[in-house]
């Protein structure tokens, strides 16, 4: 997630579809991303597909180190860690607020005293408990398996849709979360190491950045509030510290070592909040510069990337079971995300512009070749769900885990 997010960073909200991209998490969840400016035209810079890039790099990057550091490093205080990121989040943005327009948005925003409890206070406080479980999770379970869990996360959003009213229920929605839920189900079988506490951390992660998203599609945008992720760390950052501190005085505080912390050292705690806080910079430049589309299926890409880096790194066993659950997974949450009608369209422009290669004559329309492309990526998230499942098998060979061997201070988990 953001510096003070690293789960969450990758929830994504669109009006009448409520979804998750998967963060560590890690940064302000891309659902202020995507309310915050939405009639704003994209300005002029760099190519969308940088900016695309330049976050799924930030955001991959600050989950790995945050894995690293909890579990591989030793520093296995998570909520220590969390209430760093937001006290560095907090001098970050005040400082950006002071020196640079990123933040001068926040002059547009009514906030005022009694606003400040009514709202920012009660959804900081949710998006404290996300963070504090997002990470405790990082002690029990590999990264792997926690961005399968994640893929319940559009479950949870929809379900909390339903019980505040943002949302209608419907028959087919449920049908297709249900579809998500068994491939999660599946996966969540078929893990080795499976662990009770860290599956309940996780739930419990998803269930406060649910009942958060819905929150600020209640209370903020009912206030008529649009916040993009550097805004609303400035106002959430403070508070979120504040709550996590709490936290951590009874549960960490008396058990915490200097020595674990001399292990780590304080440049690379230092190195690992100014990573997740440069995730919430990369949010804020691809605001505009993409569709919610494109978005979605670029947080999916994001997720498998994840998944095949940890295994990679950590030499983390995935069974077969595991992968076809995800894939089950991953096929409801891209239906659920893209529709029907989306995926049909892109197929008759695959259709179309295959006809065209063939034959020059016939040159197929823009929207086609876009359709085409989407396609065409959902086609790549079709053949990397393949490869993780052949890296899964690849485990079950001693002979081959050589191949992607390295030095023993990546850790194990």
């Amino acid at each position: 997630m953001s510096s003070a997010s690293l789960s969450s960073a990758d929830t994504a909200v669109a009006p009448s579809r409520s979804f998750s991209i998967d963060d560590e998490e890690a940064a302000m969840s891309m659902n202020e991303a995507k309310t915050a400016d939405a009639e704003a035209s994209p300005a002029k810079g760099l190519h969308p597909a940088v900016h695309i890039m330049n976050w799924i790099f930030f955001s991959n990057l600050t989950i790995l180190f945050n894995k690293w550091i909890i579990d591989s490093a030793g520093f296995k205080y998570p909520i220590i860690l969390t209430c760093w990121h937001l006290v560095f989040a907090t001098l970050a943005t005040q400082l950006l607020a002071r020196t640079t327009s990123l933040l001068d948005s926040r002059h547009r925003l009514p906030i005022t005293p009694r606003l400040y409890v009514r709202t920012i206070c009660p959804i900081g406080l949710l998006y404290s408990g996300s963070l504090v479980c997002s990470n405790l999770v990082y002690l029990y379970l590999s990264v792997a398996f926690i961005q399968m869990l994640k893929s319940a996360a559009p479950v949870a959003v929809l379900f909390a849709s339903w019980a505040w009213g943002v949302a209608d229920p419907s028959l087919s929605a449920l049908v297709n979360v249900l579809v998500i839920v068994a491939g999660v189900a599946l996966a969540s079988v078929g893990e080795i190491h499976f662990s009770l506490v860290g599956f309940l951390y996780q739930l419990g992660g998803i269930a406060f950045e649910a009942v958060r998203v819905v929150m600020i599609q209640v209370m903020l945008s009912g206030e008529g509030l649009k916040m993009d992720p550097l805004v609303g760390l400035y106002y959430y950052a403070p508070v979120c510290a504040v709550m996590n501190l709490l936290v951590a005085i009874p549960s960490e505080v008396p058990h915490f070592r200097w020595e674990d912390l001399a292990s780590v050292g304080l440049g690379m705690l230092f190195l690992n909040a100014l990573i997740a806080f440069m995730l919430n910079v990369a949010s804020v430049f691809l605001i505009g510069k993409t569709s919610g589309l494109v978005m979605t299926l670029t947080g999916i890409f994001k997720n498998i990337l994840l998944i095949v880096i940890s295994v990679i790194i950590w030499q983390t066993k995935i069974t077969l079971l595991q992968a076809v659950g995800y894939t089950i997974a991953l096929g409801g949450l891209t239906y659920y995300s893209v529709g029907y009608n989306q995926l049909a369209r892109g197929g008759a422009a695959v259709i179309a512009w295959t006809a065209a290669t063939i034959s020059p004559s016939s040159h197929p329309s823009a929207s086609s070749r876009v359709a085409a492309r989407r396609l065409l990526i959902v086609a790549g998230f079709g053949l990397s769900g393949l490869f993780v499942v052949v890296m899964a098998l690849r485990h079950y060979d001693p002979k081959s885990r050589g191949m992607f061997s390295l030095p023993a201070f990546f850790g194990t988990e």
